[in-house]
């Protein structure tokens, strides 16, 4: 898969260097994953949701980070939209993404 930018981790974990390990293998399996669907992608993160309009959540570190990427699984791209600790999450529009 193509992640469209690395940006958005390398921000957030100045924030919190505690998610820095769990935000790169996250990236490095995306990265180097061909995911044609959901089924695919649910292999390899089994806690990911589909929220609609191409957007997914992934729980990071259990269920201290969440990470929503945007997904065009024909073209394998990936855009990060999001990065935020789960009470960052819970005050989030997703509609707004």
């Amino acid at each position: 898969m193509v992640i469209i930018s690395h940006k958005a981790i390398r921000e957030f974990s100045v924030k919190h260097p505690e998610l820095v390990t769990p935000l790169e293998r996250w990236y490095r399996i995306t990265e180097k994953s061909d995911w044609k669907g959901f089924n695919d992608m649910k292999k390899q993160f089994n806690s990911v949701d589909a929220v609609g309009n191409g957007l997914f959540v992934f729980n990071i570190k259990g269920n201290d980070c969440r990470l929503i990427a945007r997904i065009i699984f024909r073209t394998r791209t990936i855009f990060i939209r999001f990065i935020g600790t789960h009470n960052e999450y819970d005050l989030l529009d997703i509609t707004k993404l």
